[in-house]
């Protein structure tokens, strides 16, 4: 059970509305590498941890990633708000308008819906702290490319409080790995896996 703490976990206070820069940013709302992706991907993975201090890893990390989906969508709302036709027209937010509006939609910067097929669970730790560790590094790239595309204090300041983060779960994940393997040596790993076939363990 969580508590809801009614405030972003860094403040978003962007005074200049951009729908350029939504568009860029959306990637990391509901692209293939970005929170709402992290959310469902740790928060689903933590079922099958072998022991506590991975389950709540996972379960620390996968909360935290959705309230960085929160900031993401409020980093939107702010750059989207009371746009005119003009400003929707120039700034190539047209073909978002037509469909959402000015609603907050998981969609990638391209457009593409967000789908669970960004995700990957297979109940096996090993392989998927490694999924876990790759998403990290990716998601700091993609934070890497925005933050080279934007010029606005008021939309860097969160985005690299965002990139550090990324850093920071790559950091726990990889701790996660090590207590796996201090944990789990070759010959009893798969006891800690009831789906995997008997067969193989010998």
């Amino acid at each position: 059970m969580w508590t809801y703490e009614k405030k972003l976990q860094y403040p978003v206070n962007i005074k200049n509305p951009n729908p350029a820069y939504a568009k860029i940013i959306m990637d990391q709302y509901g692209g293939p590498d970005g929170e709402l992706g992290a959310s469902m991907r740790y928060l689903s993975q933590r079922y099958t941890m072998p022991c506590g201090e991975l389950k709540g890893l996972l379960t620390d990390i996968g909360t935290e990633e959705l309230g960085h989906f929160e900031m993401i969508g409020a980093m939107i709302y702010q750059l989207t708000r009371n746009l005119s036709c003009e400003d929707i027209k120039k700034n190539g937010f047209d073909a978002y308008f037509v469909t959402h509006t000015d609603g907050v939609y998981a969609a990638a910067a391209s457009g593409t819906p967000w789908t669970a097929s960004y995700i990957q669970t297979k109940a096996d730790p090993i392989a998927d702290l490694h999924e876990n560790l790759a998403a990290e590094q990716k998601a700091r790239v993609t934070y890497d490319n925005i933050l080279r595309l934007i010029d606005d204090p008021d939309v860097l300041d969160p985005i690299r409080f965002l990139r550090e983060r990324e850093i920071v779960h790559y950091q726990r994940f990889g701790e996660g790995m090590r207590v796996l393997t201090d944990t789990l040596d070759s010959k009893n790993y798969y006891i800690y896996n009831p789906s995997f076939d008997r067969n193989m363990r010998k």
